[in-house]
């Protein structure tokens, strides 16, 4: 069983709002008293500590730790804020005026324990390079490993990479549903209302046009994703622009996707110098030609990139694609081959694929009084 939130009070009426606002949020805490707070300290995921135990607390000069919350009813007076200030709170919430605040902290508390996700973009150094394809694909090897992914087609004038998985007419969220999204998102509802194809959840382009995707709706959508998955794999937009850029910086690994011809390269020059600027850890996936094609040493020598796989033809795929059959097509084919290669290189954490924590998601406000 997941540890719960603690909550810390002897003020029944402030109990009672705690408690309303624990099953608004859908969490199930524990009650503490003052006394007894100390043996599930370091263990809960949130303790929301009242302002009548703010003090008790403080003497028992218990050790600092992240997720502290201190709360009362009405405005916060100076004492509160100091005592605040010695528990090493990360905020005073003030209710009923918090009590938004509140709910959406507890309603965090399931997707604290355990390490974050990964983000990989995956970006195309030219039109038809196979960036798509490579996602959904990795997407799907992940699945097929015991990993828990999330597809994100971060390329409004794609074809949609809920097509590419076979999953357009399945029900669920859409882009133009979350274009709006700012903030933190519930990481277990975001992945419950996506449509979902061989356990890969994908969030997709919509089906009526292009629909701009703002910076701040991408990073709550990738923060939300490391929550609820080990691995989140992103499409990328080879447009320059800020939505671009904002996915690539929120990346811990990026490949760039380039066909083994000169015209190719030529093409992928440009987007690599734009995209490395962004993602210092740019790698690069050479699709191989059958016959007069570049190595892929030579490609990664005109681009400056290290090689991160290549992938030979492979016969079949495009039938495969043309049936609606989501890539990798074949158990043992070249595509597979490589989505393996490139999920071995990912490091582990305990819960899974871990790696460094978002913007978004380390970034903590204090409340000033």
């Amino acid at each position: 069983m997941l540890p719960r939130p603690t909550l810390v009070t002897e003020d029944t009426d402030l109990l009672d709002d705690l408690l309303r606002l624990a099953a608004v949020a859908g969490v199930e805490p524990t009650v503490a008293d003052p006394t007894a707070v100390r043996s599930g300290w370091r263990t809960a995921p949130l303790v929301v500590i009242g302002a009548d135990a703010a003090a008790f607390c403080a003497r028992a000069q218990l050790p600092r730790r992240p997720r502290v919350l201190v709360v009362c009813r009405g405005p916060a007076g100076v004492p509160v804020w100091n005592l605040a200030v010695r528990l090493g709170a990360e905020q005073v919430v003030e209710l009923p005026a918090g009590e938004g605040a509140l709910v959406e902290a507890l309603s965090g508390v399931p997707e604290l324990v355990g390490q974050p996700g990964l983000v990989f973009s995956v970006l195309a150094g030219r039109g038809g390079a196979g960036a798509s394809v490579l996602a959904v694909a990795l997407a799907v090897a992940a699945a097929r490993t015991g990993r828990t992914p999330l597809l994100v087609d971060a390329d409004p004038m794609g074809g949609g990479l809920d097509v590419l998985l076979g999953a357009e007419v399945c029900a669920g969220l859409r882009w133009p549903d979350l274009a709006g999204a700012a903030g933190r998102l519930s990481a277990a509802a975001l992945r419950g209302a996506l449509p979902e194809v061989a356990g890969v959840p994908v969030l997709s382009a919509g089906r009526d046009g292009p629909v701009e995707l703002p910076p701040a709706a991408l990073r709550a959508v990738l923060d939300a994703g490391r929550r609820c998955a080990d691995l989140v794999v992103v499409d990328v937009s080879r447009a320059v622009g800020v939505a671009a850029e904002a996915v690539l910086a929120e990346s811990d690994s990026s490949v760039l996707v380039v066909p083994g011809e000169l015209r190719a390269v030529a093409a992928a020059s440009r987007v690599a110098g734009w995209a490395r600027q962004h993602s210092p850890n740019l790698r690069l996936v050479v699709r191989l030609i059958r016959s007069g094609g570049l190595a892929a040493a030579e490609v990664g020598s005109a681009l400056d990139l290290p090689v991160a796989g290549e992938l030979t033809p492979e016969p079949g795929l495009p039938a495969a694609l043309q049936r609606g059959e989501p890539p990798p097509c074949r158990s043992r084919g070249p595509l597979v081959r490589l989505c393996n290669r490139l999920l071995a290189d990912l490091p582990r954490g305990s819960s899974g694929l871990g790696g460094r924590t978002s913007p978004a998601r380390r970034a903590v406000r204090r409340t000033q009084p």
